[in-house]
């Protein structure tokens, strides 16, 4: 590594006693990468937000250096200030302003009485040009795609003069074709003599991406390596600590009859022309999974909504369970038909993030907890759920603790026993590991394999084509609201799914 833009050394970050940073060391040069690679938890956000001055000097332990320089931040203005930036998972843009006020908010140029206006629209449309946006500077931040949005916020670090850029999971809400714009725009900013702090649990990204590659694990800096000397299975190793034999493990179970049909499924979004689903109709079969693939905007979602009676908009469907017709026109209808779903925003539609984790767990079958005096049992509540944390391996202090303060992927296992909890015959679930690191992916998939060995059966959504072939038994491909093709997981290919995910015609 040539000499060091930033340097940290032996930082140590407690919380009430418990070390969240137990002397961690990175160092970074000019128009290098380093990714920063760890399960949810580990301790790779409380170390950006030392870095950033979240978390100001004081308040930790060690050194930080900038070039060359000792860094005794009080805040984030300060880090700014030197030309580190962060850009945050949940992007800290204001809607109802336009790409310019975004992009100057805070640092207009001009004075008090008379701003200069020309200079930032200038500044803003070369800015704009440089990550390759064609928008208008006065188009409002809330008419822009998630993907635009996010090059809005690199447009907004490079007029601070970012020397240093850090991004925290930059495409978990992007198409494929935006996140390559993105990997794009970051390689053309290395070019530049841009360094950047790359995390993200996509380890194909991290490896196209970075220089380095930093793991850590409950706090401890595993080790820090040249990402041409990896391979995605040796970055797993050392996030988890054991060998995988495999990311998609995979059981034999016995799949039995057909335990649902879906016949000619419709759903119409008010004001549109165009299906979300269009004349869709499939089997699902006892302790199978079935997979369900196709680009974002293929209707695959719709169609779960559809099943689950939540799609917001007009749909139908003959629905079938085991030979019996099922009218289902809400979430209730569903569970008491058997039907369970994770949906695929779960901090929108999953979880009530100032309640806590076991209350959340028990919020879909309250009603079985009241006792006939209308009061709720909350021994037996407590009890059932303290029976699904542990079962399903949720990591919490206490079945009390408000469920916002979980890592990702412990909240998506929160939501799993919720749905559990409830008894389902067919368990929807929708993107499950979205958002999450390599470790709780595992424990999911290895708990929808014990699960449909007890009979159930399971539809999952996803956009992870390596997570669609591993885990599924068959897989069904969704294109513009239609079903497309049918395929057995045995010697199916990334490519059969994508050809036919984007074919036109039937």
């Amino acid at each position: 590594m040539t000499q060091p833009l930033l340097e940290m050394r032996d930082i140590v970050k407690s919380f009430s006693g418990v070390r969240a940073l137990n002397g961690v060391s990175i160092k970074l040069a000019r128009g290098e990468a380093l990714s920063i690679c760890g399960e949810n938890g580990s301790g790779k956000s409380t170390l950006m937000k030392v870095l950033s001055g979240v978390w100001p000097y004081g308040s930790y332990e060690g050194d930080i250096f900038f070039e060359g320089q000792a860094v005794k931040a009080a805040g984030i203005r300060d880090t700014e200030a030197l030309g580190i930036v962060i850009i945050h998972q949940e992007l800290a843009l204001v809607k109802e302003l336009s790409v310019l006020e975004n992009i100057f908010l805070g640092n207009e140029l001009g004075s008090f009485a008379k701003l200069n206006d020309e200079d930032m629209y200038r500044r803003t449309r070369d800015l704009l040009k440089r990550v390759k946006l064609e928008v208008s500077p006065n188009t409002l931040v809330r008419d822009l795609g998630v993907g635009q949005q996010q090059l809005v916020e690199i447009a907004k670090a490079l007029n601070k003069n970012v020397k240093l850029l850090i991004l925290d999971e930059p495409t978990s809400s992007l198409t494929r074709n935006e996140i390559q714009i993105l990997l794009n725009i970051v390689h053309d900013l290395k070019d530049q003599g841009i360094a950047c702090i790359y995390i993200s649990h996509k380890l194909d990204e991290v490896l196209d991406l970075s220089t380095w590659v930093a793991v850590i694990r409950d706090g401890d800096h595993i080790d820090t390596r040249s990402a041409a000397e990896l391979t995605q299975n040796d970055i797993i190793s050392m996030m988890v600590g054991r060998e995988l034999e495999a990311l998609f493990p995979r059981e034999v179970h016995d799949i039995g009859e057909t335990v649902l049909r879906v016949k000619n499924a419709h759903a119409m979004q008010a004001g549109a022309s165009i299906p979300q689903v269009n004349d869709v109709s499939f089997e699902l079969k006892k302790g199978e999974i079935l997979g369900i693939s196709g680009l974002i905007g293929s209707g695959r979602t719709e169609l779960m909504q559809c099943i689950y009676g939540c799609y917001d908009g007009r749909y139908s469907a003959t629905i079938e369970m085991q030979g019996q017709s099922l009218t289902i026109r809400s979430q209730r209808d569903a569970l008491a038909a058997g039907i369970a779903m994770v949906p695929e925003d779960r901090k929108r539609h999953g979880i009530i993030p100032i309640m806590g984790v076991g209350r959340n767990i028990s919020l879909s079958v309250l009603d079985d907890y009241v006792t006939y005096l209308g009061a709720i049992d909350e021994n037996r509540e407590t009890q059932d759920t303290v029976d699904y944390i542990a079962r399903l391996k949720v990591k919490t202090a206490s079945p009390e603790l408000p469920i916002k303060n979980l890592s990702g992927g412990n909240q998506q296992k929160a939501i799993i026993a919720k749905c559990l909890l409830t008894n389902p015959k067919i368990l929807i679930l929708d993107e499950p590991t979205r958002g999450i690191d390599v470790g709780a992916k595992y424990e999911i998939y290895k708990l929808m394999h014990a699960l449909v060995k007890e009979g159930m059966s399971i539809i999952m959504v996803s956009s992870e084509l390596p997570e669609v072939i591993g885990i599924s038994d068959r897989v069904l491909v969704m294109h513009e609201g239609r079903l497309k093709g049918e395929f057995d997981h045995q010697g199916l290919t990334q490519e059969m799914i994508m050809n036919c995910a984007i074919k036109e015609g039937v």
